[in-house]
């Protein structure tokens, strides 16, 4: 074993003791196990949100794109930027009303505002199906890591086999608790490693960031502008609109909200997280010097820029660090992704099929659902090629349809019905998958429309498409739904 491969292996056992050891003294329960009984304050808050920026498309993909696509990279601390500011507003209603009624998972807590179990059950399969890519992103990059930082000693096929092992164990044990043990660790270690690296390679290879990005404008200036066509203006524009709607939709986001001790501490978040995400630039500093240093790489491989650039700057020690800091970035955010999976299919079906169910036997199902979801994200991670930034893309594409039914319930009376809520998720769902599995665009049936316009990310036209169906089917189903309203009322009183 290597001295690289050595570091990384403590601190993946690191994790795994940090991870069981936060379940010591916890009376595990379905709110305690999802939520860690709402008790969470500003630190850990900020450590859980901080996890779904700081992931392994921080280490791979958001250098990988700036590496292989340029300028379009920025497109990620824009969104996030933009996601924080609505959550100012937005989230401290969320957590509000699910405070009152008890809920503990996005799937209960659509099915509450809009009174309909099937409802709750759209928002579960929608929420597990948007995940699973997610998830693929951790357990892929997970895997790129390990491997190249351990030089070639494990391959990337067991390195995330055996990152799933280790995440799926300590989440089952200590659900939410675990996450946020590990994500001080994790947390720490990539606030150095960025800022380290961010800052030593361009002045070790360019004398400073200004001359590297001088070089790359006289190697490539096409990598500092977006395209004319392709990832151009329109699609920056529409692709940080669509994943800054759908930040707080992602089904971890809305249970780590969910999990806070109180409003004040979600509008403190709020306002101290966009500082944190200038990090970011840091990772983008090194896939631009990548772009002279490390020539060659093409398409996912591009996902390869920073390790392979560090690889050659540090000596094998140097790597282990930053592959522990990696490997981290990994196991965090997916063992929220695969709590909140759990929890809402555990919520939005399990509860519904067995309403009687006690909270032992809710828990069983929830552990029982992580180690499905753990093997299906598993699978797809073995066989599919695609880049992490396109994966990242098409869960925000899926999830976010659920922005127009969110917004509409904030309200004390929702603006529309269930009716017109699930046939606009489905619509906009259906539009995303169609889309996305036949490389659809407007062009296909407009070949001659600008491109200004076939650029519009697909999530935003099927979002487009979803508030149109919601918007026609609550106003056709406007007297079902009170009638509906008026049976439950007498209901109610009798």
């Amino acid at each position: 074993m290597n001295i690289s491969l050595l570091i990384i292996s403590i601190f993946l056992f690191l994790a795994l003791y940090l991870g069981i050891k936060a379940r010591k003294g916890k009376d595990m329960d379905m709110e305690q196990f999802a939520l860690g009984g709402r008790v969470f304050g500003t630190f850990f808050i900020f450590l859980l949100i901080a996890g779904e920026i700081y992931t392994t498309f921080t280490f791979l993909g958001g250098s990988g794109w700036a590496y292989s696509k340029g300028a379009a990279a920025y497109y990620v601390p824009a969104y996030i930027f933009l996601a924080y500011v609505l959550s100012y507003w937005l989230v401290p209603k969320v957590w509000r009303y699910s405070k009152q009624h008890s809920i503990i998972s996005q799937p209960e807590y659509f099915a509450s505002k809009f009174q309909s179990r099937s409802m709750g059950m759209i928002v579960a399969v929608l929420g597990s199906v948007a995940l699973i890519p997610y998830i693929v992103i951790q357990l892929k990059g997970l895997g790129i890591i390990v491997s190249e930082a351990s030089y070639g000693a494990i391959t990337p096929v067991a390195a995330s086999v055996i990152g799933a092992i280790v995440v799926t164990t300590y989440v089952m044990i200590s659900g939410i608790h675990g996450s946020a043990w590990t994500a001080i660790l994790k947390d720490f270690m990539i606030l150095v490693v960025v800022i380290f690296l961010g800052i030593y390679i361009p002045f070790h290879y360019f004398g400073g960031i200004q001359p590297m990005f001088e070089s790359v404008q006289s190697a490539k200036p096409e990598m500092l502008v977006l395209a004319e066509q392709g990832l151009s203006q329109s699609w920056f524009v529409s692709t940080v609109l669509l994943n800054a709607l759908g930040f707080y939709l992602l089904p971890q986001t809305f249970m780590v909200v969910l999990s806070s001790n109180g409003e004040r501490t979600l509008r403190k978040n709020a306002i101290a997280l966009p500082l944190y995400t200038l990090l970011l630039l840091f990772v983008f500093f090194i896939g631009f010097a990548a772009i002279t240093e490390i020539p060659g790489l093409q398409g996912a491989d591009g996902d390869l820029s920073l390790l392979r650039l560090t690889i050659q700057t540090f000596d094998p020690w140097v790597i282990g660090l930053i592959g522990a800091a990696g490997l981290l970035t990994a196991l965090v955010p997916a063992s929220v992704m695969l709590m909140a999976a759990s929890v809402g299919l555990t919520n939005g079906f399990f509860k519904v099929l067995v309403p009687a169910a006690s909270e032992k036997q809710q828990l069983v199902v929830s552990r029982m659902i992580i180690i499905a979801i753990s093997i299906i994200a598993l699978i797809v991670t073995i066989t599919g090629g695609e880049a992490l930034a396109i994966l990242n893309i098409m869960s925000y594409s899926l999830i976010t349809q659920l922005a127009p039914a969110l917004f509409c319930s904030l309200p004390k009376n929702n603006i529309i019905n269930k009716y017109g809520a699930m046939a606009g998720i489905l619509s906009g769902v259906l539009t995303v998958l169609y889309a996305t599995i036949d490389d659809v665009k407007v062009a296909t049936f407009l070949p001659d429309v600008p491109h200004v316009i076939n650029d519009i990310s697909t999530g935003v036209i099927a979002l487009f498409i979803n508030m149109i169906i919601t918007i026609i089917v609550s106003s056709l189903t406007k007297q079902i739904n009170i009638k509906e309203t008026e049976m439950n009322n007498l209901n109610k009183i009798s």
